[in-house]
């Protein structure tokens, strides 16, 4: 398991590992564009300079972040 706090390029980002019971929502993975449902344990990445910009990532999306593009810009 990586530790809690990493570095992503940007900056400091904090990253938290939401467990299936912690998830109560449906996101949209930057990763790979696809849907996080309710109930899914995944990532929280968290920019400590904006933390408004928060981005849930599913766990094996976060582990290849560095070596695959974004399948959408915004």
């Amino acid at each position: 398991m990586r530790p809690p706090d990493e570095r992503a390029g940007d900056g400091d980002v904090e990253v938290r590992f939401l467990h299936p019971f912690q998830a109560r929502k449906a996101y949209r993975c930057p990763g790979c564009d696809q849907e996080i449902p309710p109930g899914m344990g995944h990532v929280v990445a968290v920019p400590r300079l904006a933390p408004e910009d928060r981005r849930h990532w599913h766990r094996p999306c976060w582990d290849h972040r560095g070596t695959r593009r974004p399948t959408r810009r915004r």
